[in-house]
């Protein structure tokens, strides 16, 4: 049976960190009692790293870099900027199976489907969240048989079965931003985007690839709605 009608919502321009996580309480809430549909949320920050829940404070390696927002979303440090399309996925996990882990597992599908359209092939590994890719042209670090560098990050909250906060896709971010600390606390591999991937994709290119896949994955339709603040 196919699931119910989800906003799909794209912002321009860059979007306020704090701004946006109130937005996501709020309307968590109002899907929690029925009163807004699920949704996903498209969106650009400016640079900013953020820290989960599981944030070690030594892997903060350059604090006074970029701002640092303390947030209550599963992981560690992440980063997010221009170039990163981040997703918030606000959806009723609680009418969707119940199942935490098999939610996450759907999140990181939908991260694979939409890097498959550009003929990216993702990975996910045991013990380190996200989505990675092999890099051939790189040396292997000790005890792997490949180089790998993440292309996707992934941290969900879930309050009442709505979850909230979502999985970033870096398609052209200044990478060099990511220095500044061990992202997701993994120490061994890179981070990679799109574009470094020697791929010419856009924001909007990767927009289309996940709406197309999303609608495969969690077996729901989505219709273009509003802007938050627009009307």
């Amino acid at each position: 049976m196919q699931g119910p009608m989800v906003d799909w919502i794209t912002s321009d321009g860059l979007t306020d960190y704090r701004q946006a996580e109130e937005w996501m309480e709020i309307r968590a809430g109002q899907i929690a009692l029925g009163q807004a549909p699920e949704c996903i949320w498209l969106v650009e920050h400016p640079p900013l790293y953020t820290a989960g829940t599981s944030a070690r404070p030594s892997d903060l390696t350059d604090p006074d870099r970029f701002e640092v927002f303390e947030t209550r979303r599963g992981g560690q440090y992440t980063y997010h900027g221009p170039g990163q399309r981040v997703a918030y996925v606000l959806l009723d996990v609680g009418a969707r199976g119940r199942d935490v882990r098999a939610f996450v597992q759907q999140l990181e599908t939908w991260v694979i489907a939409a890097l498959a359209q550009f003929n990216v092939t993702g990975h996910i590994r045991e013990g380190r969240v996200g989505v990675w890719v092999e890099r051939p042209d790189k040396p292997a670090p000790t005890g792997h048989q490949h180089a790998e560098d993440k292309i996707a990050a992934i941290g969900i909250r879930l309050r009442k079965w709505i979850s909230f906060h979502g999985l970033s896709i870096n398609v052209e971010p200044e990478l060099e931003h990511f220095s500044g600390i061990v992202p997701c606390g993994i120490t061994q591999h890179g981070v990679t985007s799109l574009v470094d991937l020697g791929l010419p994709v856009t924001l909007a290119d990767v927009d289309i690839a996940l709406r197309h896949s999303f609608e495969q994955v969690f077996d729901s339709p989505t219709r273009i709605a509003p802007q938050p603040n627009s009307g």
